[in-house]
């Protein structure tokens, strides 16, 4: 049995997260914060490109740096989160990207701005961000109560997907209105208000219990347990795989989407923007929804669900035509997040709800070291793919890749497990 962490009460397993405190903090501050950060991922860029005359090439390297930390610093990160104290590992990394963040336009300032301190600067503040990712994702179980933790990270989607509807425009329009430079004000202000609202979070941390004394495990070791757990446990391995296999697709088929739609279906940016925006808003509604869904399909029974019955409604994707046609991309392209939203939600809650508190920020590391760090070889795969075959065929490819992609879960105990199990540590 697990005890119960300081701060939860049999009331707040009864209240809707959005009449607790520390629930509208906690969703402040990631909201916040992902919303800076897609506004710097279109400031940055266009500051590289405009004020320091980099290529096409040098403007995606900044993508690339800005992935590469998952994939070197997660499982670094897991062991690191799991021994400090967690929610000040969290303020420390907001008020450093915030300094990185301002020491550009203030480089600037003084005619020594470089591309070099551009890359710099973008790398450090994707270390910072798996920290603090990684951190983020043990903090709901000590904030709600068990029975809440699906409502929870539906609601935490939703904040994610307003940050990326809200994120790019917003970018768009004040890089046009006052600059590059003055834009990564905004994102550094962001970093400090997610810190602020961390700081302001009353409920203890949830830290495990420990009952003898016993030595701390080396770094390796620590690291091999967290993985370990993962691959010998009969759910979340499964659920691993199907993460990783729909990432490398959807990231094949999101480097296609933009030269699909322009090239192919001869949509102008008005338009493009219109579907993407559809696409996000569709996913912010499925998280605001989550919990009810869950609830009617099964806590567990949603994650393959969830992604199986979007296929249908995805395939025609890759047959869109010019004019009206464009709406069954955008139809697609809005199933897909929605159906992501869902899946997202019930994974990192069954993982929370089986995990043991002192492997869980091990746990989580493991999870984004494997499924996010497939996501580059997945752009390759779909960019790979597309000069060989063409776009179309590409997509159809991914598309059909997505939807395969809960074999994995059905073909598993997962398939029998209606809800969540409850006090299920390990088990």
């Amino acid at each position: 049995m697990t005890s119960i962490a300081a701060g939860k009460t049999p009331t707040r397993g009864k209240t809707s997260v959005w009449r607790q405190r520390d629930f509208l903090l906690l969703w402040g501050s990631q909201t916040v914060n992902e919303t800076g950060s897609r506004i710097s991922g279109v400031a940055v860029p266009l500051l590289a490109a405009t004020r320091l005359g980099a290529s096409t090439f040098e403007v995606a390297a900044i993508t690339a740096l800005t992935w590469l930390p998952f994939l070197v610093f997660s499982l670094p990160a897991g062991v690191a989160v799991d021994r400090l104290p967690r929610r000040r590992l969290m303020i420390f990394c907001d008020l450093a990207r915030m300094v990185l963040m301002l020491s550009l336009p203030v480089s600037a300032l003084f005619g020594a701005a470089t591309l070099f301190q551009v890359y710099a600067v973008v790398t450090a503040c994707g270390i910072l961000t798996v920290f603090f990712n990684v951190a983020f994702r043990t903090q709901l179980p000590g904030i709600v109560a068990d029975t809440r933790l699906i409502e929870g990270n539906g609601h935490l989607s939703m904040g994610q997907s307003v940050a990326k509807l809200v994120g790019p425009a917003a970018g768009g329009v004040l890089v046009g209105l006052v600059g590059a430079l003055r834009t990564l004000l905004a994102d550094a202000l962001s970093f400090l208000v997610s810190a602020v609202l961390l700081g302001s979070i009353r409920a203890p941390e949830q830290r495990p219990a420990t009952t003898a004394r016993t030595p701390r495990p080396t770094f390796t070791a620590a690291v091999r347990e967290g993985l370990g757990f993962v691959v010998r446990h009969p759910v979340l391995r499964p659920l691993l795989l199907c993460s990783s296999a729909t990432n490398f697709f959807f990231m094949g088929m999101t480097g296609l989407q933009v030269v699909y739609l322009v090239d192919e279906l001869g949509a102008s940016p008005s338009m493009v923007g219109a579907v993407f925006s559809a696409g996000m808003a569709g996913g912010a509604l499925a998280g605001v929804f989550a919990g009810r869904i869950a609830r009617r399909i099964g806590t567990a029974r949603i994650t393959w669900v969830s992604l199986l019955a979007a296929g249908p409604l995805c395939l025609p994707l890759p047959f869109a035509w010019p004019g009206w046609g464009i709406s069954l991309f955008a139809v697609g392209l809005t199933v897909i997040s929605v159906s992501q939203v869902l899946y997202n939600t019930a994974d990192t809650s069954y993982r929370q709800h089986v995990c043991p508190p002192e492997l869980l920020a091990r746990t989580n590391a493991s999870v984004l070291w494997v499924a996010f760090g497939v996501i580059p070889f997945g752009a390759l795969f779909g960019g790979s793919l597309a000069s060989a075959f063409g776009i179309r065929t590409a997509l159809l490819v991914c598309v059909l890749g997505m939807w395969g992609s809960p074999l994995f879960l059905v073909f598993s105990p997962l398939r029998g497990i209606r809800d969540i199990p409850i006090d299920d540590h390990g088990n």
